[in-house]
């Protein structure tokens, strides 16, 4: 896409691996969700209100990627956001930025079970855990 857009993908997610993806750009935040409707209805709504919180009365959009009815296609979605109307500044848009890295990044689940088994530790990092 053409200018000044901040991506943060995976903000929010399932187990079912329906996932939220928060876009930063001139009309404001963009809410991304894709997979299943329902479930991706509850996320956004979840991460609206989370963001809601820390940006004030900036425009918070939110689109759901699909097939459906009332759904923006894959294909489309790039021109979809782009026509959105532009609110902010540019220096805006920076200062928004520094507040919504306040907020994290992705914050996907690790899996559970064993940790995979990695190379065996150097002859320093022995030295370094002996002292």
């Amino acid at each position: 896409m053409r200018g000044d857009w901040r991506v943060t993908s995976g903000v929010a997610g399932t187990p079912q691996l329906d996932a939220v993806h928060r876009v930063l750009g001139r009309p404001g935040i963009v809410l991304v969700g894709e997979g299943s409707p329902n479930r991706a209805r509850t996320l956004l709504a979840q991460e609206k209100k989370k963001v809601a919180r820390v940006v004030g009365d900036t425009p918070i959009y939110d689109i759901l990627v699909g097939d459906d009815e009332g759904q923006v296609p894959l294909k489309k979605l790039s021109a979809h956001v782009m026509k959105l109307p532009r609110n902010l500044t540019a220096a805006e848009v920076n200062s928004l930025g520094r507040r919504m890295s306040a907020l994290g990044g992705p914050k996907m689940p690790v899996p559970g079970g064993p940790l995979p088994g990695g190379k065996s530790m150097t002859i320093s990092q022995r030295q370094v855990r002996r002292r």
